[in-house]
């Protein structure tokens, strides 16, 4: 595999909760070198060691209290129960965080569900089909080939896995001879990420980035059938809808899976714009940091991470601010700044208002002017 971004000092993990500024700047360091394969597209962190990562209760992920997001996780859970019929049916969600949308699917269903993931918190699952979902406090694997259901859903956990050809054939082998299987998975979508250099969106959990053809074709080789890839999320997020098919998968492609040539494009181009991209931020935040401006970042996650490391700004942005109060005086692992919540705002004044992620932008706005707020905004 061509690399063709490396970063050689980041944080191995960005939703991790720190305790203290001291903690988080001591915080485990590793290093990304992107690979790029250029017979099947696939990207990988050649540099990723697993060993570093951290998944457990101390992992705050969840984009759950974002009225944004759960308009569009509603929207996507209805579209799958209308599909496939789902009513009545059993659902398994493999990397399912705080448990939201499984219990969205067996709420609207009504569906039975169980849940994989050791940074579940059972005592924040609630609603009318808490009794009818069982989750699971481990990573998913064939060890739990008992455990079947008529849908299986992975969302944005593939991207965090190395050896992926090894977990969809294990997956499919878990499935067995129950052809017809259906099966979703949501990841980040990579052709965005090379095309806007998003920088942000690169970080160390993150071990593995597909497109639509290099994501088609992984599943085809793990003996599914892929039915539909598409855009979701103004386009951030790949979808695709598959089943468990007979040997041999007939090998017949979709058009928005023909994006090899663009591919190789993108990455060849990649470097310089990334370092064009980088310094046109890092002059914009300095400059406002000298000129006495307040400056917070809108969002503590993983996007934060990345753009604060990568950027190495130090004290130029004091604060994170995030609507999830469990985030709420916590500190971003490897630069440090602390995690206020939106109502503090009203002491600290920012000045500058810099956007993790552009499709909150109006929410965003609402909130500021909720708070008798009128700092400027620029998203990522």
């Amino acid at each position: 595999m061509r690399v063709f971004h490396e970063a050689p000092v980041v944080p191995t993990n960005s939703c991790i909760l720190m305790e203290t500024r001291a903690q988080a700047l001591a915080y485990p360091r590793g290093a990304i070198r992107l690979g790029f394969c250029d017979a099947c597209g696939f990207i990988s962190n050649l540099a990723f060691d697993p060993a570093l990562t951290e998944y457990s209760g101390r992992y705050e992920e969840t984009q759950g209290f974002s009225p944004t997001f759960n308009a569009f996780h509603r929207a996507l859970a209805e579209r799958l129960i209308e599909r496939y019929d789902l009513h009545g049916k059993d659902i398994v969600e493999i990397g399912c965080g705080k448990g939201e949308f499984l219990m969205l699917l067996c709420e609207l269903g009504p569906n039975r569900g169980v849940g994989f993931d050791p940074g579940v918190h059972h005592e924040r699952i609630q609603g009318p089909a808490a009794e009818r979902v069982r989750f699971v406090p481990d990573f998913y694997s064939e060890a739990y080939a008992e455990v079947q259901g008529d849908l299986f859903i992975c969302k944005m956990t593939l991207e965090h896995i190395a050896p992926t050809g090894d977990f969809m054939r294990s997956l499919r082998r878990a499935i067995g001879d129950r052809i017809g299987t259906l099966v979703f998975f949501q990841i980040p979508e990579t052709l965005r990420i090379l095309e806007d250099c998003a920088f942000e969106d690169i970080y160390y959990e993150h071990c593995s980035y597909f497109s639509p053809g290099s994501l088609a074709r992984l599943f085809r080789r793990s003996g599914f059938e892929v039915l539909t890839l598409s855009n979701e999320y103004q386009g951030q997020y790949l979808t695709i809808e598959a089943r468990a098919a007979a040997e041999p998968v007939a090998p017949q492609s979709l058009p928005e899976e023909r994006d090899l040539g663009r591919l190789r494009d993108l990455v060849g181009s990649f470097p310089g714009r990334f370092a064009a991209k980088r310094a046109q931020w890092e002059g914009r935040i300095r400059d406002a940091a000298a000129k006495g401006r307040h400056i917070v970042l809108w969002g503590s996650g993983s996007k934060a991470v990345s753009f604060l490391t990568t950027l190495e700004l130090g004290d130029a942005i004091r604060y994170a601010v995030d609507i999830n109060p469990y985030r709420h005086g916590h500190f971003l692992p490897g630069s440090g700044q602390e995690i206020l919540a939106p109502e503090d705002l009203r002491t600290y004044k920012p000045d500058l208002v810099v956007i993790m992620n552009a499709v909150y932008r109006q929410e965003i706005a609402r909130d500021l002017e909720r708070l008798g707020l009128a700092p400027e905004l620029v998203a990522l």
